[in-house]
């Protein structure tokens, strides 16, 4: 069949010295730089075909008939597959299987798969797809509240029997969790003032920069060869076996270069229809979107609204708070569920509320599926309490940082679940800090003329646009903070396996470590190295690639590979370690009476004893001997919250960011300049503080697109700018100064103490930009993005 080009990057080597908490360098940075990384775009077979996928140009319709036999009669075709096509399961899903491998009668949203097609080039495969004829009858689509719950609403997926469908009143709803505590009539009689809101947030995209795109090639046993670019090979793997009609072991999946992922890859794109087309044609098949396509490919950030309502003794201390969120989830389930767990139990925010009654739901409606993103429920939230907390303060004359700081969560203090946080919450420390830092210095705006010379416009409103001179510019400071939890929540079982070999090589101790995590960017090959170095003495690490011959790492996402799947690698090179002494003591325990009374470590490649002598090098312990050791490691557990009053152990972990962000208005043109976005974050402990600084950076980045620019816009259940023509993100010219203060103040429930990194800075960043526009303008602004429309009321 000849043979797969396999990417070199997927089999890269950690040369990079330095152990747990050196800034060292990445294994993938130079690839990746110089452009020599190979991502799941590049992989290649000699001869394979290229696969493509017809959509659906409609929100919601019947499929009345689908005719291919013009399809199959262009030169080049080798298959046409529909849902008549399919030879086994025709349903999968992350948790609900509700979503079709290819639509039968009917199609619940724009752009859903209906036919794919096998051809020997990517355009005669378009060419073909577009003579597929489909007939449909155009359904009124679901898509809002209102239209989901009527009376008369069609049932999108009737004869449900799911776990969370016994919990809902109306089976348009996805997913519900209320979360009571306290009693919050009482609270309310006493409050002295009340302030609420309602606030609304857009449909955000992950955005990664990476198309979906994937290598599937049959085998003679009758299986399939997987390379793909995907943030949970296991899962995917679970969903995929059932569809192909093959056992999992007869499916092998392997990580392909990954480019960016943010919760975008946790489902299905485009695995199931490379695999069935390369199984019904015996031949390797190809499949990359292009933009349009993988705006249509994968979930996106559920849109949300909230109602929140908060009152406070004069004193400022928060006495109630009632909330409802209502998340438009789409067509199809997806992650909605867990989405929901967050938003529900994460709505207070970072702060010690007594008197809670927490509503928050997901809807299926005909609107794009949405799923995980970069702070998973949390971020919708996160907008409404902050933007609460500084009518509050308005109400109370108090200092936005300082009503925070009289509320704030601290280490033995309960959440609305009542879990007690039992780990450093240092929510007062970071909101400290980060309006201590120092305030970038104002500018006095005049004009060309005034001046008597050009104004940099790349430092103005509309930057190179041009449109901002100088005039009707103000500048305005805002402050926000957040908790986002870190790792799978609600009684999931949450562990990674982690496999490391320890053998000489040319004289020299050298590990091996393998695990299923996927590397879609985040920096994890360089912490796994790290670990094992550390954990181990030795200099020379090797990351095998990810793949399904070992178990499960779980999804990159959660902030928790580093804590779960590095607390493996930790694990089990704990018991490597073990039996290397066990082996230095048989050899040489009788040379030296510190191999059998004291404590010993390894260390720069020898055994060395607490004290810092060297017993014996590590090559001369090892010999001929290779250790290979594979185990599974969990985290302490948690438990599914209460349907009926949200209580319980929810999350493992806690984390918290704070943010001040400083913005300049055009106040006449509705343009905004984000001047500075600093941030104070607690990681517990930085294993390595580059990756942290940058994490934090990268989730502060994106929670300013979601504050000013990134909108998937969709009318009547139809996207309207599926490009990054029409969809905008930050570039380098809209990303400003993002100063960072870590703090670290180790949980001690976690490996190295260290805390999950990733998302909280995602959340906290948009309500602090916001409440800068605020400041700036005097104007509500109750919805995100901030359009100039908002701003000029035009």
């Amino acid at each position: 069949m000849g043979a797969t080009r396999i990417p070199a990057s997927l089999t890269q080597a950690s040369q990079a010295q330095g152990g747990v908490g050196e800034s060292t360098p990445r294994p993938d940075g130079t690839l990746k730089v110089t452009g020599d990384f190979a991502y799941a775009s590049d992989l290649w077979h000699e001869d394979m075909l290229w696969g493509h996928t017809l959509r659906s140009p409609h929100a919601y319709a019947e499929i009345r008939s689908v005719d291919v036999s013009q399809a199959l009669r262009v030169p080049g075709v080798y298959a046409v597959l529909t849902h008549a096509d399919l030879p086994a399961a025709t349903h999968y899903g992350l948790e609900i299987a509700d979503q079709p491998v290819l639509a039968r009668d009917v199609v619940r949203c724009h752009g859903e798969p209906v036919a794919v097609v096998a051809a020997d080039h990517p355009e005669t495969a378009r060419r073909a797809a577009a003579r597929i004829v489909v007939d449909y009858r155009e359904l009124t689509p679901i898509t809002d509240e209102a239209s989901a719950l009527a009376p008369d609403a069609p049932v999108l997926h009737p004869g449900r029997t799911d776990a969370h469908a016994a919990h809902v009143p109306h089976p348009n709803i996805v997913h519900r969790q209320p979360i009571t505590r306290g009693d919050v009539a009482a609270a309310r009689a006493r409050a002295d003032v009340v302030v609420s809101g309602d606030y609304e947030i857009g449909m955000q995209d992950q955005a990664f920069l990476g198309p979906e795109s994937g290598l599937a090639v049959p085998a003679a046993d009758g299986g399939v060869d997987l390379y793909i670019a995907t943030q949970w090979l296991h899962s995917d793997l679970r969903q995929l076996a059932p569809v192909l009609g093959l056992p999992e072991d007869r499916v092998r999946m392997t990580l392909s270069g990954v480019g960016g992922a943010f919760g975008g890859r946790e489902d299905l794109s485009m695995q199931a229809h490379a695999c069935l087309l390369a199984l019904h044609t015996g031949k390797p098949v190809k499949m990359v979107y292009n933009r349009f396509e993988s705006f249509f490919g994968h979930v996106h950030r559920h849109p949300a609204r909230l109602h929140y309502e908060h009152g406070a003794s004069r004193d400022g201390v928060i006495q109630y708070l009632t909330c409802r969120i209502v998340l438009d989830g789409g067509a199809y389930a997806s992650a909605s569920p867990a989405v929901v767990g967050n938003a529900a139990s994460l709505g207070a925010g970072p702060y010690a509320i007594d008197n809670v009654d927490i509503e928050a739901l997901a809807l299926y409606t005909n609107n794009p599926p949405c799923g995980a993103m970069r702070g998973f429920g949390a971020v919708q939230a996160c907008f409404a309490y902050e933007s609460q907390m500084d009518k509050l303060a308005a109400a109370l004359g108090l200092h936005p940082v300082e009503l925070r700081r009289r509320n704030a969560l601290s280490q033995g203090a309960a959440m609305p679940t009542g879990q007690v946080v039992d780990s450093p919450a240092p929510v007062a420390e970071l909101l400290r800090r980060v309006r201590a830092m120092p305030m970038p210095p104002e500018r006095q705006w005049v004009t060309a003329d005034e001046a008597g010379e050009t104004i940099d416009v790349r430092a103005l409103p509309g930057g190179r646009a041009g449109t901002t001179h100088g005039e009707g510019v103000v500048r305005g400071v805002g402050y926000a903070v957040g908790v986002k939890n870190v790792g799978f929540s609600e009684g999931f079982d949450d562990y990674s396996t982690a496999r490391v070999r320890l053998q000489v090589v040319a004289g020299e101790p050298v590990a091996a470590v393998h695990t299923a995590m996927a590397e879609v960017g985040q920096g994890g090959v360089t912490v796994h190295a790290q670990i094992a170095r550390t954990e181990l003495g030795v200099a020379e690490v090797t990351i095998h690639p990810a793949d399904t011959r070992i178990g499960s790492a779980g999804s990159t996402s959660a902030s928790r590979q580093t804590y779960v799947t590095g607390g493996a690698i930790r694990h089990v090179c704990a018991l490597v370690r073990e039996r290397v002494l066990d082996l230095g003591r048989a050899r040489f325990g009788s040379h030296h009476p510190a191999w059998a009374t004291a404590e010993l470590l390894l260390e720069g490649g020898k055994v060395v004893t607490d004290g810092g002598e060297v017993l014996a090098d590590l090559a001369d312990v090892l010999g001929d001997e290779v250790i290979d050791v594979e185990r599974e490691w969990r985290h302490r557990p948690t438990e599914a919250l209460d349907p009926h009053t949200g209580q319980g152990f929810g999350h493992v972990q806690y984390s918290f960011a704070a943010h001040r962000a400083v913005v300049e208005v055009d106040t006449e043109l509705g343009l905004v300049k984000v001047v500075e976005l600093a941030c104070a974050q607690d990681v517990g402990k930085a294993l390595n503080p580059l990756s942290v600084t940058g994490q934090i950076q990268g989730g502060s980045t994106q929670g300013l697109g979601l504050a000013v620019l990134e909108e998937i816009v969709v009318a009547g259940g139809k996207v309207r700018n599926p490009s990054f023509t029409d969809y905008l993100i930050p570039t380098i010219v809209d990303t400003p100064s993002i100063p960072v203060d870590v703090l670290e103040l180790a949980d001690p429930h976690a490996p190295y103490g260290l805390r999950g990194v990733g998302e909280a800075p995602t959340l906290s960043a948009t309500p602090a930009i916001v409440a800068a526009i605020r400041a700036a303008t005097g104007l509500p602004l109750r919805r995100v993005p901030v359009r100039p429309e908002h701003l000029t009321g035009t």
